[in-house]
């Protein structure tokens, strides 16, 4: 009985040995998902706000309204101009066509030439103008910021009256179609990895979420290799009895989160491949 015990012991020795140091899996995971960050096209100051905090939104959903009253300004003011160039070039084109009638002792060769030039610059000029009248249009309509996915407001710190920059991000929103995890394996393990191998996940809130390797990453930073002055490699002159493995990111795919099981980007996880 011993004995028996004794290679039971060795057994599972082996075993736990075999699984900790070559089986692919980590403790070392991490949820992600792409966080986009709204930034509105106009500044001004912000009027409506029909949002709260870690709210749901859908694609389209109106985030933010900014002040409209200049941007309508500019969009009568357009308007106004293309009227003005509207009617010089009816008159300019009016007024080349009288020369053209005349008899060339009265209007000479290069006052008719003129005069067609100066119908056609005028014609430019509508055209300039009419350019402007959609750019101030769409200025009013970029006045409304919507939702360009589906996902979730987070950590919002806008609210009405606030001023918004043109080009400043003002609210984030994590897109509820594209959550993966992060599995960073110990480089002795990356051979037994696949690109389409099965992965299982369980996340430490208990949830439990199925997978796919879709991608291993081809690079990762060397703290001991940084670039001197002069562009050169300073190579730090440690020498290590024990040698730690890298950890190389690994991207899983999940394939189905079952009902129930919140998903939030940054929470930790265990990735497992090929244990399904």
């Amino acid at each position: 009985m011993t004995i028996a015990i004794f290679a039971a012991a060795l057994v599972i020795g082996r075993m736990l040995w075999v699984h900790y140091m070559n089986d692919p899996w980590t403790r070392d995971g991490r949820v992600r998902a792409d966080v986009v960050n709204v930034a509105p096209d106009v500044s001004g100051a912000v009027v409506q706000m029909p949002l709260h905090d870690n709210q749901f939104v859908k694609k389209g959903d109106l985030l933010l309204e900014i002040d409209p009253s200049h941007y309508q300004i500019a969009v009568e003011q357009a308007q106004a101009n293309v009227a003005a160039r509207a009617a010089e070039l009816r008159m300019r084109r009016a007024d080349a066509a009288r020369r053209a009638d005349m008899d060339a002792l009265v209007v000479s060769k290069e006052a008719r030439e003129n005069s067609m030039q100066t119908a056609s610059t005028a014609e430019a000029q509508l055209q300039q103008a009419n350019a402007a009248l959609d750019a101030a249009k769409l200025n009013l309509e970029r006045t409304k910021v919507f939702s360009p996915v589906d996902g979730y407001v987070t950590n919002l710190n806008v609210y009405r009256g606030d001023y918004a920059t043109a080009g400043a991000a003002k609210l984030a929103i994590v897109d509820s179609h594209s959550f993966w995890v992060y599995g960073y394996f110990e480089e002795t393990k990356l051979p037994h990895v696949k690109i389409g191998d099965k992965a299982r996940i369980r996340l430490m809130s208990g949830g439990e979420l199925t997978g796919h390797v879709e991608s291993i990453s081809r690079g990762i930073y060397d703290r001991d290799n940084p670039q001197s002055r002069e562009l050169l490699a300073d190579v730090n002159p440690t020498f290590n009895w024990v040698r730690l493995a890298q950890r190389v990111p690994v991207r899983v795919k999940i394939d189905d989160v079952p009902e129930g099981v919140l998903l939030a980007a940054g929470t930790t996880c265990t990735v497992v491949i090929g244990a399904m």
